[in-house]
């Protein structure tokens, strides 16, 4: 069972959620705010991303990316970031005896980030580089592609990377006015998940998270348009074709019952090798080696989202039967043994990914920040246990044949 304490909040706003988990020796110190690819405005569309990467150059204490990086080892800890739209996180995992130095190296560096022109100069052409890699793969064209069917030109259909160009047009002082706009405190937190038997005293913890600076509350997020999806094919002389869907399921998406119904049905639908998807499209047809669903839930709206990669001359007959499975599944519901077996293997799963402290922090800044929702991780697994057949059901019926397409492959928007 893990622990849950009350969180305790710095100066700035900022709160320090603490999650114990018993017996691992491991602790997990991740800070995250409410800063990601959502927040940003057209010309800015990369910016969340690139300071990301431009807060590792160093702080006040450890001036230099090479004094971060070789803290980090030092403390045996593995260090790194994410942005999502929702979200930008940072995060280290150390052993558990280190968690008076890891906190005061993330603080430090996260917190007081030097921001240094000539290292913007200098990240500015690694980003870049990785903008270009990602066009070079046809799977994440493929994602891109899906993202701007399914939202056009709202936020989030628009790459967390961004285009080269605006990489190329930002300026130091709009990469901290942007950060000065959106790392409050206020919509941010820190979180250190596994054991916390060597977490330093409440002053020092107080102090070290209050390095952040205080900053008013940030504006709300653009709300997600409605639902007009598109097909979107990018033509590719290829052997191998890249396929995506996305349906928009009628759930309240803020509703923690009908988040986990929706996780059941997606993992039935095609989260597991016994699902429908793998079953029908790889095993029983062999139209492809990849196939998948999987749902996801932003602040204000959930998705479902198909996709397979797969032999070109198979594409077709792919989606119109990917189709007709989630036809199938709105007219005629899954059965009962499936609802049982797809609760088990998703709550089961779930269970396995929070033996990993990383895990835990991620998903409870996604739940405190995104949802402002229960963090605790134990009453995820229950919230998974707890489906039933009926509201799975409901899901399933509430799935409209009203899907967003993409393609990355030789084919026509005709076809689709």
């Amino acid at each position: 069972m893990t622990n849950v304490s009350t969180s305790t909040v710095a100066s700035n706003g900022l709160a320090i959620n603490r999650i114990e988990l018993p017996g691992t020796r491991a602790l997990t110190v991740l800070v995250a705010f409410d800063a990601g690819a959502r927040n940003e405005s057209p010309q800015e569309n990369g910016m969340a991303h690139f300071l990301e990467h431009l807060v590792f150059k160093g702080g006040e204490s450890y001036p230099t990316y090479k004094d971060v990086n070789e803290t980090a080892e030092r403390l045996g800890g593995v260090l790194n970031a994410y942005t999502s739209h929702d979200l930008v996180a940072f995060h280290i995992t150390v052993r558990a005896e280190s968690a008076p130095q890891a906190i005061d190296l993330l603080s430090d560096f996260v917190g007081r980030p030097r921001l240094d022109a000539e290292e913007l100069d200098r990240e500015r052409g690694v980003v870049i580089q990785e903008i270009n890699r990602a066009y070079d793969q046809p799977s994440m064209v493929a994602e891109y592609l899906i993202d701007r069917a399914a939202f056009g030109d709202h936020p989030l259909g628009r790459t967390v990377l961004g285009p080269e160009e605006n990489l190329r047009s930002f300026t130091r002082d709009g990469i901290v006015a942007f950060r000065e706009r959106r790392w409050s405190g206020a919509r941010g937190g820190a979180f250190l998940a596994g054991n916390l038997e060597h977490l330093p005293a409440e002053e020092e913890l107080q102090e070290r998270f209050a390095r952040f600076p205080a900053l008013g509350e940030p504006e709300p997020y653009v709300a997600a348009p409605d639902f007009v999806p598109q097909t979107l094919v990018e033509e590719r002389d290829t052997n191998q074709s890249h396929l995506r869907m996305i349906y928009r399921p009628d759930i309240t998406v803020t509703d923690v019952r009908e988040r986990a119904a929706l996780s059941i049905y997606a993992t039935l639908l095609g989260g597991s090798m016994g699902s429908r998807l793998f079953e029908e499209i790889r095993e029983k047809r062999g139209l492809c080696y990849s196939v998948y669903a999987l749902n996801h839930a932003f602040a204000d709206v959930p998705i479902l989202q198909l996709g397979s990669g797969l032999e070109s001359a198979k594409c077709v007959e792919a989606y119109t039967r990917m189709r007709e499975i989630v036809d199938e599944l709105r007219a005629d519901g899954p059965t009962e043994e499936e609802v049982h077996r797809a609760r088990a293997y998703a709550a089961g799963r779930l269970v396995l990914a929070f033996e990993n402290t990383n895990a835990v922090a991620r998903h409870a800044a996604n739940q405190r920040i995104v949802f402002d929702q229960d963090i605790d991780p134990d009453a995820a697994i229950a919230a998974l246990d707890a489906v039933t057949f009926d509201e799975v059901m409901q899901v399933a019926r509430g799935v409209a044949d009203n899907l967003a397409v993409a393609c990355v492959g030789p084919h026509a928007t005709e076809e689709f």
